[in-house]
């Protein structure tokens, strides 16, 4: 039985892709630089905002005046579009209200900067008591680095066999590796299982339902 769940954020709980996309475009457009088309951004997104920054600008245009400039600019309209288009997955919701029924606690980590991240969490899904809800800060690497999820383990401790982190991405599942907890890939993010696969994942499941069992296997 485990008793504390890690999710990812975006891709994982949230489809933000097109709120992403929309604000990385707004971006392009301001400082004069192609745009792109929605569909290439699930393959841009997951590795923090200034990572997908630095996959939509131009080659010659990725220097750092330029892509603090973006960044900025990125912040401040995503700060107040960011819920635009966003929605929970389907079945999320109910899979987090039965967890915390069942006394499991959860927790979020996303490579987003925390304040957005706080902001969502919020909005979507106010009914529930998270032990930990931590984005990206100054000062500590993103994913795959797992110091985001020690981080969590330090606001709600809990012995690793005891942890599962779900994730969308490849990025995911090598967190959970590097921190050295179980990890379960879902398939209706921004990712292919092809991908979770190919980083280990320890389960991958296509429907919230299948999260909720392995949670609850002994």
């Amino acid at each position: 039985m485990r008793s504390l769940v890690i999710f990812d954020l975006d891709g994982t709980l949230l489809n933000t892709i097109a709120d992403l996309g929309a604000a990385a475009n707004h971006t392009m457009a301001v400082m004069g630089y192609p745009q792109h088309s929605p569909l290439s951004y699930p393959a841009m997104v997951g590795n923090g905002v200034a990572m997908l920054i630095e996959r939509a600008l131009p080659d010659e245009a990725r220097t750092p005046e330029i892509r603090e400039r973006a960044l900025e600019i990125f912040r401040q309209y995503y700060d107040e579009h960011l819920a635009d288009n966003t929605v929970p997955y389907p079945g999320i919701a109910l899979l987090l209200d039965e967890l915390t029924a069942r006394g499991v606690r959860v927790a979020v980590a996303s490579n987003k900067y925390e304040s957005a991240v706080k902001r969502l969490v919020g909005k979507f899904f106010p009914e529930i008591e998270w032990a930990a809800v931590c984005g990206n800060v100054d000062g500590v690497p993103v994913k795959p680095d797992p110091s985001i999820v020690f981080r969590v383990l330090t606001e709600c401790p809990t012995p690793k066999d005891e942890v599962l982190y779900v994730g969308d991405s490849g990025v995911d599942m090598e967190t959970a590796r590097r921190a050295c907890v179980d990890s379960v890939g879902v398939t209706w993010g921004f990712r292919s299982a092809a991908e979770l696969r190919s980083h280990y994942a320890w389960k991958i499941v296509s429907e919230p339902d299948a999260i909720l069992e392995t949670v609850t296997e002994n």
